[in-house]
């Protein structure tokens, strides 16, 4: 079971699960808490996992008209509520929008991010990217049906093996019948921000651990977008996994989860190391005269 949790000025429905390192988890666009379904279950005997409702999905609240929607905004949020559940420091894993809000978290507040994971991500808006969004703004207000919004929508975010074994209608079915359906205003807001997302100067400035997931078919945030973040991130590494889509945790969460988790645990190892090395390190010799 979740619970609201205050976080700065926002009320943020929190999901939590499992023993071990922390490990923080920011769903996409329109994705609730329940969008990591798979890694909550998958990775709970390993790691201490948060995933949580951004503002305007799910049972978080959206902000009044006129009150500040970014990105940046919302990794002020996440900043807030790791600090609520006096989280020191966390392993952050963001998709798609969630991961745009990682690198700003990681930006704003370093101190909070012990390694960054980065799916379906990119670093500055690209003429093709802005269009697709455009076309998915106008769309959720002309569908005829909400499903028949799911169904266009999903066209770009699963593979089409997922559309033909039924994997796409099963998410389809859960998304009518969740009782905390997101709005055509709070979507677009969303969506709105995310396009603003503009990190491609500042990414240099990050110094920790840093893997950056791609789909090989993906056709929202193809593998070139995320190569220009992972080039930009020093020491970052890029993963394109073969016959992925969008969001792949949730079409091969095994494979998947196996990914991540070797990454936390080669980022836990450097960290561990690199805190021993400076334990040993000879104090300076103080000479008086």
């Amino acid at each position: 079971m979740g619970e609201m949790i205050k976080a700065g000025d926002v009320g943020l429905w929190v999901e939590r699960r499992g023993q071990g390192p922390d490990v923080l988890l920011i769903a996409g666009l329109g994705d609730p808490a329940e969008a990591w379904a798979a890694q909550l279950e998958g990775l709970a005997d390993r790691w201490g996992l948060t995933a949580f409702d951004n503002r305007g999905a799910g049972r978080s609240p959206l902000p009044p008209a006129g009150e500040p929607f970014t990105v940046a905004t919302m990794a002020d949020d996440t900043a807030a509520l790791l600090r609520a559940l006096e989280v020191p420091a966390a392993h952050v894993m963001g998709f798609s929008g969630g991961s745009a809000i990682a690198q700003e978290l990681a930006l704003r507040h370093g101190e909070l991010v012990r390694s960054l994971v980065l799916v379906s991500t990119w670093a500055r808006s690209d003429p093709y990217l802005r269009a697709m969004a455009g076309f998915w703004r106008w769309l959720v207000e002309v569908a005829p049906s909400e499903r028949a919004a799911l169904e266009a929508f999903f066209l770009w975010i699963y593979t089409p093996r997922a559309h033909a074994d039924g994997t796409v209608e099963r998410f389809i079915a859960e998304t009518l019948a969740s009782p905390h359906p997101q709005s055509v205003e709070a979507f677009q807001r969303q969506l709105d921000a995310f396009m603003t997302h503009d990190t491609l100067d500042r990414l240099p400035q990050l110094r920790v651990p840093t893997l950056v997931v791609a789909g090989e078919l993906d056709i929202a945030t193809p593998p070139r977008l995320g190569r220009v973040v992972a080039e930009r991130i020093p020491g970052a590494q890029l993963a394109v996994l073969p016959g992925a889509a969008h969001q792949p945790f949730q079409e091969t969460p095994a494979e998947f989860n196996d990914r991540v988790d070797s990454f936390w645990r080669q980022a836990q190892a450097q960290q561990t190391d690199a805190r021993t090395r400076a334990w040993n390190r000879p104090w300076p010799t103080l000479v008086r005269n």
